[in-house]
């Protein structure tokens, strides 16, 4: 494609984002300084048109972009626009006073939306790609305890486990304090064969409690429980004006499924992506845009994190937008919960 259909298509994009209007070539001509006359844009329109980039909604209109049309542009010609200064700010400072994993997740989506003025998704840091900080065992009563594990990004699992033999409180510090030593700094998958070993320190009666507690340990760190996704922003779509209430409400019942929510960070890595109309698996987001990027260790994520909003989204700015915050929040966690 010569580089002159690019410019006509990126000032296609561009006008349709901004005036939410199908666009023509008299606009393109007065608006981008391209040097060519409103006749030759027409003629490069129409080549743009038989490719599929662009379409004519209504006859006399100006022309739209379609999926294939953003694809081309996200690809070969979207750049990334520079943060604005109070853009910036923001996003350096949103994660001050915050108390624990679940007030980081929800600035972080608060912040999202609010910048990209879409709907964003993020994903708690996953149980196994964590490690352990800290296990901390508790009685309730001699013999009802609970269990709460910590991980170094802030998630905190816990468990209330019935005993089947009192433990008093010598034998569970001394319990508590070779479970930390055996397991803190290991990742959750390497937890098990670190217990090898610490119940032949205990005798008959406690064995089978300690026994009980280390099960359940193992369980807590090989399962993989539900995660957890977060979400803001929703009433972001009604500025969708070009789209109808029923397109919107397919595409808030889809966002009410955390396994819909879950399957869009699926594959949330250290390079962004980003899946446009068709490109969605998910059928009642087939008219949204999808842009998502994982955050935390390189190589390999804690969680993923996203905006979702119509294809006439404004793709550099949010790309931008996704990538800041997603290595902002990455910093923050491995560097102040390590």
């Amino acid at each position: 494609m010569e580089s002159r259909q690019l410019d006509i298509l990126r000032a296609i994009v561009e006008e349709y984002v901004s005036t939410e209007e199908p666009v023509g070539s008299k606009a393109i001509s007065e608006r981008h300084g391209l040097g060519i006359s409103p006749a030759t844009i027409r003629n490069e329109m129409s080549v743009l048109e038989e490719a599929g980039l662009i379409t004519q909604p209504h006859t006399s209109a100006g022309r739209i972009p379609t999926d294939k049309g953003y694809r081309l542009f996200v690809d070969k010609i979207a750049t990334v626009k520079p943060l604005s200064k109070p853009e910036r700010r923001a996003i350096e400072t949103f994660l001050e006073g915050a108390n624990d994993l679940d007030d980081i997740v929800m600035r972080t989506v608060r912040l999202l939306a609010q910048v990209t003025k879409q709907v964003a998704v993020v994903q708690y840091p996953s149980l196994t790609k964590s490690r352990v900080r800290h296990i901390e065992l508790l009685l309730l009563t001699p013999t009802r305890l609970m269990m709460v594990l910590i991980t170094n990004t802030g998630r905190v699992e816990q468990r209330v486990l019935e005993l089947p033999y009192e433990l008093n409180e010598t034998s569970l510090g001394d319990l508590r304090q070779r479970l930390n030593g055996a397991v803190v700094g290991k990742s959750m998958s390497d937890v098990a064969p670190q217990l090898e070993g610490i119940l032949a320190a205990f005798g008959r009666n406690e064995r089978t409690s300690t026994a009980l507690i280390i099960s359940n340990l193992i369980e807590m760190a090989i399962e993989k429980p539900e995660e957890k996704v977060v979400l803001a922003g929703t009433a972001n779509l009604a500025r969708s004006s070009g789209e109808s209430s029923v397109e919107i409400h397919g595409v808030l019942e889809a966002l009410e499924e955390q396994v819909v929510l879950l399957r869009l960070l699926s594959d949330a890595g250290d390079t962004m992506r980003v899946r446009i109309g068709e490109e969605q698996k998910e059928s009642g987001l087939k008219r949204t845009s999808l842009v998502t990027m994982g955050y935390g260790v390189e190589g390999n994520p804690l969680g993923g994190l996203g905006i979702i909003g119509p294809t006439r989204m404004d793709y550099s700015s949010s790309m931008s937008a996704v990538n800041a915050v997603a290595r902002y929040v990455g910093r923050f966690l491995t560097d102040s919960q390590s």
